[in-house]
This record gives C-alpha cells, structure tokens and sequence, in this order.
C-alpha cells in the first residue's frame, strides 16, 4: 500500500503538471468556431463561426476590430484563416474560393474562385504578395498578387493536405495523401527537396528564415528537416495517434509549436527533439462536449503563448524556459 500511495501521488502530480490553467481567456466565440488563425505582430487574432462569419480580434485591447464577409453562400462557411507573416494581411477561403483581406483598415483586395475543385489549406507570404492554395486534386495553386500570375505546381498524386509558404513567397512547402512532402520554387514550380513518409502527410511548416521545414504524417513520425542539406535534423519523440492540426516555428528557430484535436497544445525543444511544454486548451463551455481542436497557437511575448481552439476561447499560457 506504501508504494501504491507512491505510484499515485507520482501519477496525480504528472496529471496536475499537464494541465496548467491559462493565465487568462477570452470568448471569441460563444458557440464556437470552425477555423482560426493567430498574427503575433500586430497581435491580431481571426475566427470564423458558423453565424457571425469572420471577426479580426485585437488581442491588445481584447476587442473586435473587423468583421469581414467573403460572401459566399449560406451553406458555404469560411473554413480556412491564415495570415501573413507581419500580420498585415489575412486570406479566408471556404470550400471553392478565396480573398484576400488588408487589415489596416478590413477592405478586401482579391476574390479568386475554383470552380473544378476544393480547398483543403491555405497560406500567405509577407505584404500578402504570394498566395497559396493546396487543393483536393492534388494541385497547388501559387498566385502572385501584383500580376495576377498564376502557377500549379503538379508534384502531388493524391490531395493536398497542408500548404506552408516562405515570408518572400520564393518557396512553398507542400504534403499530401501521396505519402510526400515537396519544398519547391514558386516561380518556375522546381522540386528542390522531398521528403517521404510511410502514411499520408498531414502538416507541414517553414521556418522565417528559410532555414528549417517541418513535415508530420497521420501515424508517429514528425520530422524538422534542414533545408540547406535536405536531410532530417530531428525526429520529435512523439507517441502513437498525435495527428497535428497546426504547428509553427518560433522566430529564433530554437522552438516548434503544434496544436492537436485532442486538446493538446505543445511546445517542442529543437535541440533534443523532446516535449518542453504541453497544454490542454478548454472544452466547449456549457455542454458535455469535452473536446476541441487546437487551430493556432503562436508566442506573442517572450514567455507567452496564445492559443485559439474550436472551443471559441483564446488562451494565454506561461511558457517558462530557461
């Protein structure tokens, strides 16, 4: 019995230690939200709902600043939200189409279309110069803004599941069904590195500085790749199921930030490839449901993580690193 009385305080202190309580929360959405995205300078924050559509959120003064519309069709809601790396823009997209929004003061700048096939993610380069579509034939469809140039980079086999673009948009990062993840040019559409996994690749990223990529599959492997060799740099030490819903480098390059639908927000030591932090954002408030899906997470101070989930609360974390 004295060790049993051992085993489980162990065990109760490792649970209390994996879920930290946030130092403080905002309902961004009081049913929830469907997709999200989180901008650290300005810190701005985007959500989209199934009634109110799409709010830009001022995370300083924690309120609304814009309300945007893609006008689409009832039964088509926004269901993508990525911002530029400097936050000064933001592209929405449902099923079929996509537009672009400046958010200096919330006015659109582009609708694009796709008539022949789906979105399934999205990304933007700095100035909102590049976009970036992956779509659900196994298309990646590159658009530069000030020309209207249009570019398909026709690498995949299979669907498009994760798209990541560098700040200049000289470089995209792509992964799909096909078992691949592909890091190429976005002018002449050139492989320049792949990289393979043994099921469908779910989540890729880039770092600003062109330095590192991140790909992770549906299984147990996750790996951050050196892009100036193509070889793997670290695998993370990741369990069985872990499928990533975000994830994002930070600025110094010395942590990566992933987010799950389990709940599940966790910073990842890029040094050992190991676990520095986990978080549990909240469930759904007011209902039975104990879920949510982590769509962002993003430092927005030194020792400061923000996360946004389907839960339709922002939540800031203390991230003790040193």
């Amino acid at each position: 019995m004295k060790y049993l009385g051992i085993f489980l305080s162990l065990w109760l202190a490792g649970c209390s230690e994996v879920q930290k309580s946030p130092l403080q929360h905002t309902e961004h959405s009081a049913i929830g939200t469907v997709a999200a995205a989180i901008a650290t300078e300005p810190k701005l924050a985007a959500v989209s709902s199934l009634t109110s559509g799409v709010v830009v959120w001022d995370l300083t003064n924690h309120s609304a600043k814009f309300r945007i519309s893609q006008q689409q069709p009832t039964d088509n809601f926004i269901s993508h939200l990525a911002f530029s790396y400097q936050g000064d823009f933001l592209l929405s997209a449902d099923s079929k189409s996509f537009s672009l929004w400046r958010m200096s003061d919330g006015q659109n700048v582009g609708f694009w279309s796709l008539p022949e096939s789906t979105v399934r993610d999205i990304a933007v380069s700095q100035n909102g110069s590049h976009l970036l579509i992956g779509q659900n034939d196994g298309k990646v469809l590159h658009v530069t803004l000030k020309s209207g140039r249009r570019l398909e980079f026709l690498g995949h086999t299979e669907k498009v599941n994760s798209v990541a673009i560098s700040p200049n948009g000289r470089y995209a990062l792509s992964g799909g069904n096909d078992l691949k993840a592909y890091l190429w040019d976005t002018q002449s559409g050139q492989i320049i590195h792949s990289f393979v996994h043994p099921t469908r690749v779910t989540k890729v990223a880039l770092d600003t500085t062109g330095q590192l990529a991140f790909t992770a599959d549906s299984q147990q492997q996750a790996t951050v790749w050196d892009l100036k060799t193509g070889r793997a740099k670290l695998q993370l030490e990741m369990g069985r199921g872990r499928v990533f819903t975000t994830a994002r480098f930070s600025d110094d390059g010395r942590y990566l930030l992933t987010g799950a639908a389990s709940r599940r927000a966790t910073i990842w030591d890029l040094t050992t490839g190991q676990i520095a932090e986990d978080f549990l954002v909240s469930p759904f408030p007011h209902t039975r449901n104990t879920s949510a899906v982590v769509y962002d997470i993003a430092f927005i101070a030194p020792n400061r993580i923000l996360t946004e989930s389907s839960s339709g609360q922002a939540e800031e974390w203390e991230f003790n690193h040193e």
